[in-house]
Order: C-alpha cells, then sequence, then structure tokens
C-alpha cells in the first residue's frame, strides 16, 4: 500500500516560490561544477519508509493549504557532524498541483494515506482547476467553494 508524506513549506507564499527555489539550488549545484539531487532533511526516519519511498510522495502545505507533491524517490538516513541522526528524503524535482485542500499547522511531517491524498490537477482538468491561476484555486478553497 502506497503512502505519503504531508509537511509544511515554510517561507514559501505559492507553488512558483518552491519551483524557484529548487530551481536557484539546481544552478548553485551547478555553478559549483557537482550533481544537484533534489532532497529535504528532515529530523525523523520515518517507520514506514518502505511504503513510502519510490512509490510515494511529499505533499507540501502552502500557506495553510495542501498545494502541490513531489515524488519520493528514496529515504537516506544518516548522521550529522554533531550526531544527530537525520533524514534526506530524495524528491523527483518536477512539482506536480494538486486540487487545494486546507491543512492546519503542525510540527514535522504526517502520515498521509492515499486514499486521503488530493487529487493531481492533472486529473481534475475536466473540472477547470488546473486551468485556473493559484491564487484562485486557493482562495475558492479557502471559502469552501473547492
Amino acid at each position: 500500500m502506497t503512502l505519503h508524506l504531508l509537511k509544511l513549506c515554510v517561507g514559501c507564499e505559492s507553488i512558483g516560490d518552491l519551483e524557484a527555489w529548487i530551481a536557484e539550488r539546481r544552478a548553485e549545484a551547478e555553478r559549483q561544477g557537482r550533481a544537484h539531487e533534489q532532497t529535504h532533511t528532515t529530523r525523523m526516519v520515518p517507520k514506514r519508509g518502505g511504503e513510502i519511498a519510490g512509490a510515494g510522495s511529499l505533499y507540501w502545505v502552502i500557506k495553510g493549504q495542501i498545494a502541490c507533491r513531489q515524488p519520493v524517490l528514496d529515504l537516506r538516513p544518516f548522521t550529522d557532524a554533531e550526531g544527530i541522526g537525520r533524514c534526506r528524503i530524495v524528491l523527483d524535482p518536477a512539482l506536480v498541483a494538486v486540487e487545494p485542500r486546507p491543512c492546519r499547522p503542525f510540527q514535522g511531517w504526517r502520515y498521509l494515506a492515499d486514499a486521503d491524498a488530493p487529487r493531481d490537477l492533472s486529473r481534475a482538468a475536466a473540472d477547470g482547476l488546473a486551468a485556473m491561476p493559484e491564487p484562485m484555486r486557493r482562495e475558492l478553497a479557502a471559502l469552501g467553494l473547492l
């Protein structure tokens, strides 16, 4: 069974902000002559990682709404220089917009069952959501109209 992670995207105002951050990291790696790999480091290693890596996604909460996802390619536990255990979540750099859904703030990450995950906007294109600008989708979702 596929399992996903849900995480707050602190500091981002929109999906475009997150895309710009990813592009900036890629450009920096290229300037330094090293290979780029999109990762996100967390303090805890998901105990159910076998259900996530290679099948699940990391769903990003932006400004109080689940906004997009990135497929999880791998989970790599490691110990940092201070001896603290951490986990690198290796992500596909492409963002997939999803139907916006309100989400309250929380710390760390949460598991998200596949049945509870919002649909990709590409699958919701028949509803006209994919063509709608992100701020409009966000506002309609906040009003409970999506």
